[in-house]
C-alpha cells in the first residue's frame, strides 16, 4: 500500500468506500440474513439461524444506517410498512382467539387510563415545559400514547402538520423505539417479570407494534401473543383519537387513516381457533414465517435510521418523548408489578 492510500485511509478513505458501496453492503446484509433464517428450515442446520432475532437484525440495520449511511430509502420504508403488518397478520395464525381475548381485557382497564394520560401529560410537557410548538407536542403525544409510528401517520393529516413537525416526531419515537427493543427484555429478566408481566407492559409502554412484537418475541412465546393482542387492541385508538383531533383542532375534510391490518390478524386469530384444529401444523408454519419476516423488517427499520433524521430531532423533542416515556414505562411498570 502507496503513501497516499495510506494518508487516504487515515483521512476517512475506510468510512467514504464504506458509504460510496453502502447498497451493495446493503444488499450482503440482507441476503445474509435471509440465508441463515432459512437455514432453520434444513434439518441438521436449524441452529445455524438461532442467532438471528429481531434485535440482532435492528443493530445490524442501525450499525449500517449510521455507518454507511441510508441506502434505498423508499424501499426500506415501503417493505418496512407493508412487511410489518403481513407479519403481525402471520402471527394471529399461531394465536388462539379466547386466550388472546382474556389478555386483552386484563389490560383494557390500564389502556384507557394510559392514553388519554399520557396524551393530556405530553401535551401539557411539550407546551409548557420544553416550549415547543402545539403539533410538534400534541403528535409526540400521540405517539406515545398509542402506538408510535402510525398513530402520527393518522394524526398528522387531520392536523394538517407540516413535514418538519411530522419528521421531527417520526423521528423522535423511532429512535426510542429503538432503545426500547434492547433495554426492555433485559429489565424485563432483572426484575424477574412473567411472560404475562412483561407482556402487558411491553404493549402498554414501547411505542411501535414493530417494536413491541420484537421485544415480547425476545422475552418469549406467551410473552408475544399477550404483548401482540394488546398493542393491537390499543392501536384501535387511533381511530376515535383521529375523529377527537379532527373536532379540536376543527380539521375538517381530512382523511382518516384506519389500520385495517388489525382486522386481519383478529381473522387470522379465528380462523386459527375454529378451522385448524385438525391441522394444526399450517397455523405453526405460518407463524414461523411470520416470526422470520418480522426478523427481518427489524432490519429495515434500522436501516432507515441516519445521522441526519438523529440531528433533525433537535434536543427539546427528544426530551419530551424521552420524559414522556419514561413516565408512561415507570407508571405501568409500578401498576403490573403490583397487580
Amino acid at each position: 500500500m502507496g503513501l497516499s492510500a495510506v494518508k487516504s485511509l487515515k483521512g476517512g478513505g475506510v468510512l467514504n468506500a464504506l458509504r460510496s458501496n453502502n447498497k451493495a453492503i446493503y444488499v450482503g446484509i440482507l441476503s445474509l440474513l435471509t440465508i441463515f433464517l432459512l437455514m432453520d428450515y434444513i434439518p441438521g442446520l436449524e441452529f445455524m439461524s438461532s442467532w438471528v432475532t429481531p434485535p440482532v437484525a435492528l443493530f445490524l440495520g442501525l450499525a449500517f444506517a449510521l455507518i454507511c449511511g441510508q441506502a434505498h430509502p423508499n424501499f426500506n420504508k415501503k417493505t418496512s410498512k407493508y412487511l410489518l403488518q403481513y407479519s403481525v397478520v402471520g402471527l394471529g395464525f399461531g394465536m388462539n382467539l379466547h386466550s388472546a381475548v382474556a389478555s386483552g381485557k386484563e389490560g383494557m382497564t390500564f389502556t384507557v387510563i394510559s392514553v388519554i394520560g399520557t396524551l393530556a401529560i405530553g401535551y401539557f410537557l411539550g407546551r409548557k415545559v420544553f416550549k415547543l410548538d402545539q403539533k410538534t407536542s400534541y403528535l409526540i403525544g400521540s405517539g406515545t400514547a398509542i402506538c408510535g409510528g402510525s398513530a402520527i401517520a393518522a394524526v398528522g393529516p387531520v392536523l394538517r402538520a407540516n413535514d418538519s413537525e411530522m419528521s421531527v416526531s417520526l423521528a423522535t419515537i423511532f429512535i426510542l423505539n429503538a432503545i426500547a427493543l434492547f433495554i426492555f427484555p433485559a429489565i424485563g429478566h432483572a426484575l424477574d417479570m412473567t411472560q404475562q408481566q412483561f407482556g402487558t407492559w411491553a404493549a402498554i409502554a414501547i411505542h411501535d407494534t414493530s417494536s413491541v412484537v420484537g421485544a415480547g418475541a425476545a422475552y418469549g412465546e406467551e410473552a408475544l401473543g399477550i404483548a401482540t393482542t394488546i398493542k393491537l387492541t390499543r392501536a384501535l385508538w387511533i381511530i376515535p383519537m383521529a375523529f377527537f383531533t379532527s373536532f379540536v383542532f376543527k380539521s375538517k375534510g381530512q382523511k382518516i387513516s384506519i389500520p385495517w391490518f388489525i382486522f386481519f390478524f383478529v381473522g387470522a386469530m379465528v380462523i386459527n381457533t375454529y378451522f385448524m384444529g385438525s391441522i394444526p401444523q399450517v397455523g405453526m408454519a405460518i407463524n414461523e414465517l411470520a416470526r422470520k419476516t418480522l426478523t427481518i423488517t427489524m432490519f429495515f427499520i434500522g436501516a432507515s435510521l441516519s445521522m441526519n433524521v438523529i440531528k433533525a430531532v433537535g434536543i427539546r423533542p427528544l426530551l419530551l418523548g424521552v420524559l414522556l416515556w419514561a413516565i408512561i414505562s415507570v407508571a405501568s411498570l409500578t401498576y403490573i408489578m403490583w397487580l
